[in-house]
Order: structure tokens, then C-alpha cells, then sequence
């Protein structure tokens, strides 16, 4: 668009920021690596890279929270599936498998920007609550087990909000330091 200056993000440039943002142990950082380890991946233009839309945005105690559904098979093909298929250990694996790390960070800013021009008063320390992925196949309603306090096929993450707000400043093609 004319006015408008663009800047061309690669996926590339996304690395820093997790390794910035995110401390060890986040299951979202290894994204990070993944992107340092693969040169055609990181040189990819973030624009075009991912389409969708987000399933759902919750209100939960006047904090929202971007849910997307997942149908992923992630047991052996050869045998029924169950929950323990969809245990937390294997659903932060599964995240980095399809590129989920950044369409949850995507999604996140996007919901970041639609409540800064929206909710009057919006402060993103406490409004936004973070993802969740709710892989359907893993979900078994009430009888759901817990594993170290966490339900079987959902994977739920907040981003700090300092990664949210310098992802949407890279966005908007503000340099990062």
C-alpha cells in the first residue's frame, strides 16, 4: 500500500526473540532451534508462510485466551488411541512439528492488537491469558486424566508479555534489539 512502509520479517528473525523472551524449559523455545537448524526454514518471508484463523477467543476472569481445536493422530497408528497419546510431554513435542509455536505467537499478537484498539484500559499483563491447544482426540471430557496437574490433549501456554509486544513492534517493522 502506498504510505505504508513494508518490512520483509523471515521466519528467521523470530529466534532471537524466543531466546530473548522465553527462559529454559519453556517447550516453546525449542522452536528457536529449530529455526537456527534449518536455513531454508529461517529465510522463509513470514508473510504468506501460515493460513488461518483463530477457532475461538475465551473470556475467563476478565482474562482472554486465543483456542485453537487440533485432530492430530499423535499415537501409533497401529493400535487405539488413548489419552496417555496426548500426555503434556508429547503435546509440547507435537507443537513444534506443524509450526504451532508461531501461530500461537501470531495468534497472541493478533489478539494483542484487536483488545489494545478495543477494551478500554487494556493492559496485556492482565488481559491476556495465552493459548490453548485442544487436541480433541486427547480429551475425554470429565474422566480427562491429569498428568503432573495437566489435562491430557491440552496444550496451554502464555507468552511473556514483553516476546507478544516486541513480535508486534518486528510486525510493524520497528527494529528489535
Amino acid at each position: 500500500m502506498a504510505g505504508y512502509p513494508t518490512v520483509e520479517v523471515r521466519l528467521g528473525d523470530l529466534a532471537p526473540l524466543l531466546r530473548r523472551h522465553l527462559p529454559a524449559g519453556d517447550p516453546v523455545l525449542s522452536y528457536a532451534d529449530t529455526l537456527d537448524h534449518d536455513p531454508d526454514l529461517a529465510d522463509q518471508p513470514l508473510r504468506g508462510y501460515l493460513t488461518g484463523s483463530i477457532d475461538v477467543v475465551l473470556r475467563v476472569g476478565g482474562r482472554f485466551l486465543t483456542v485453537d481445536y487440533k485432530t492430530n493422530w499423535l499415537g501409533d497408528s497401529d493400535a487405539p488411541l488413548s489419552a496417555h497419546d496426548y500426555r503434556p510431554a508429547v503435546l509440547d513435542e507435537a507443537m513444534g512439528h506443524s509450526d504451532y509455536p508461531l501461530q500461537a505467537l501470531l495468534y497472541t499478537v493478533v489478539l494483542h492488537r484487536f483488545l489494545r484498539w478495543r477494551l478500554p484500559g487494556y493492559d496485556p499483563a492482565t488481559h491476556l491469558g495465552g493459548v490453548l491447544y485442544l487436541y480433541l482426540r486427547g480429551m475425554c471430557g470429565p474422566e480427562t486424566p491429569l498428568i503432573d496437574g495437566a489435562p491430557c490433549g491440552v496444550f496451554a501456554w502464555r507468552p511473556p508479555v514483553a516476546l507478544v509486544e516486541e513480535l508486534s513492534a518486528l510486525l510493524d517493522g520497528a527494529a528489535t534489539s
